[in-house]
């Protein structure tokens, strides 16, 4: 990632705003939604046409969550809802929470007395800043099917269903998950969907970049079009999300190191039941036979 000159220089790239403080404070306008609606139709590779957008939750009261994420919901010109999330920091029950919040806007987008052909199909988008899960693939999609057990083959819609909720799968009725794991992209864009990512990771927009939107966030979301309080209250959350990754990061070294200590006790404790030399046990542990003694 490059790197500034100023405030929050290790999240500082090029002269673009990042794209979560775009969400927070820049793509709200309906008049930067060209840049949300070419993301997204890259990533659903379908035209989106944001109609308005929904409530949220946004604006966290807590203050380690104002830094670490941010979402936005959409609703789109087919009444289909799309979450978009951005997360900052580890969350061990990431996963967890993309389905609460799914299962959260399927039951709270019906109507009370409506029939369940009037549930609204859902996106999760899931931009995250750190290690989820363990897979070495960049981007994730995840849609729900149903595959027998003996013959092997996916339950389809009739063609009375097809018709009637005008689509082709019983997956397209579900919720649809999308994960972009941006940090572990480090190589050349080589399609519109990874000049998104590329962006999103390094803050940079090349020049040679034609995805869908970024051609809007170059005009929309430079950093010389912000004034000098934006600027400011933009540095303060750079600050804050390096602030908060060192925390993260000093605590899992801390954990490390801790276990790695209680390791050479354990094997201290059984060498010494062994009667094995304190000179020896010192040269395999690398602890001094002071230290040895003591445990």
């Amino acid at each position: 990632m490059k790197k500034g000159n100023g405030k929050g220089d290790e999240l500082m790239a090029s002269n673009y705003i990042r794209f979560d403080w775009a969400m927070k404070r820049l793509l709200r306008n309906k008049a930067n939604f060209a840049v949300l609606e070419g993301f997204l139709t890259t990533l659903l590779n379908e035209k989106i046409v944001i109609q308005k957008l929904l409530e949220s939750e946004s604006n966290q009261e807590d203050e380690f969550d104002k830094y670490n994420r941010v979402d936005m919901l959409a609703e789109n010109s087919k009444g289909e809802l799309i979450l978009i999330e951005v997360q900052n920091n580890n969350e061990y029950a990431y996963f967890q929470r993309m389905l609460f919040g799914t299962s959260k806007l399927v039951t709270e987008y019906i109507n009370r007395g409506e029939g369940y052909d009037k549930v609204r199909k859902v996106y999760s988008v899931n931009i995250v800043y750190f290690s989820l899960g363990s897979g070495k693939d960049i981007v994730y999609h995840g849609k729900t099917e149903f595959r027998g057990i003996h013959q092997g083959d996916v339950l389809e819609l009739t063609p009375f269903q097809k018709q009637t909720f005008k689509v082709d799968s019983v997956s397209q009725l579900y919720p649809e998950y999308y994960i972009l794991k941006v940090n572990d992209f480090n190589q050349v864009a080589r399609s519109p969907l990874e000049e998104w990512i590329y962006y999103m990771n390094t803050g940079d927009i090349p020049d040679s970049a034609t995805a869908p939107g970024l051609d809007e966030a170059r005009q929309r979301l430079k950093l010389d079009k912000m004034t000098k309080e934006e600027l400011n209250a933009y540095y303060r959350h750079l600050d804050n999300i390096v602030i908060l990754r060192d925390n993260i990061y000093t605590e899992r070294a801390e954990g490390r190191a801790e276990g790695r200590m209680e390791e050479k006790r354990e094997m201290v404790h059984n060498m010494k039941s062994l009667n094995i030399p304190l000179d020896t046990i010192s040269q395999v542990t690398g602890l001094s036979i002071e230290e040895i003694k003591s445990l």
